[in-house]
């Protein structure tokens, strides 16, 4: 049964620019948010990683159509096989490797590029799919994927500051100040579930500090709290919350 959509999924000179852009227009939508943001990865990366992989497809399916057209002799007398697949598994195979690229540990045992990975991984993905003329999914992806990028970070950022679990890093005087840090974590009915003592170097002189994973006592105190009743103490020369 034939629908107006079929000249679409046909293989054309239009159909193949229709497909770049759509590629290219998936790829910016979900760049876009992030190039405002001043992010590493932005417009023009998510742009090109989106167009290349649906170039890759396109390719694959060019060679597809020349071996059963013009090529169809030269291939039948040497045997040779065709796997159009293979084009868009080096695609992932080598996104994998351009994503893993933006991914750093940074100090205090925080991780960043994380969103960047999957943001650009997201977006050969659609490339993919545009270049097979997949559009349905192609525009279904572009719109939650956008959603999750600018709009999800703000209900991120006030789940995780309910949650009842924090890292801190508390850089102090003294290494016997920590008793005096953990007195009051535990007079406010926290718990510590994990502590990593570091050593920070800063104008020259170097200090002790230390990583607090702790869970708060219920509605006993909250976060605000927790970071000013430790920042009063005299010992104690910054305190942050660490966000994964």
């Amino acid at each position: 049964m034939q629908t107006v959509l079929d000249p679409l999924h046909q293989f054309s000179f239009a159909t193949v620019c229709l497909r770049l852009l759509l590629a290219a227009a998936a790829g910016g939508a979900l760049g876009y948010g992030r190039a405002r943001r001043k992010r590493p990865a932005g417009l023009r990366t998510y742009m090109l990683v989106s167009i290349g992989a649906a170039l890759s497809v396109l390719i694959a399916q060019y060679e597809y159509a020349m071996i059963c057209g013009s090529w169809a002799q030269t291939v039948a007398a040497v045997g040779l096989k065709f796997d159009g697949s293979r084009y868009s598994a080096s695609v992932i195979t080598g996104i994998g490797f351009l994503a893993a690229g933006t991914i750093i540990e940074a100090s205090h045992r925080q991780v960043s590029g994380l969103t960047t990975a999957t943001g650009l991984f997201t977006s050969a993905c659609m490339g993919i799919a545009s270049g097979a003329g997949f559009y349905s999914s192609v525009l279904t992806v572009m719109v939650v994927a956008v959603l999750v990028l600018n709009k999800m970070p703000p209900l991120e950022s006030d789940f995780k500051r309910r949650l009842h679990n924090f890292d801190l890093y508390v850089e102090f005087e003294q290494i016997e100040d920590l008793s005096a840090i953990t007195d009051v974590v535990e007079r406010l009915h926290a718990r510590i579930y994990d502590l990593d003592l570091e050593r920070t170097e800063r104008k020259g002189d170097q200090y002790p500090a230390a990583i607090i994973t702790l869970k708060l006592g219920g509605e006993h105190t909250s976060h605000s709290e927790m970071l000013s009743s430790i920042a009063e103490l005299p010992c104690v020369r910054s305190i942050t919350e660490l966000i994964s």
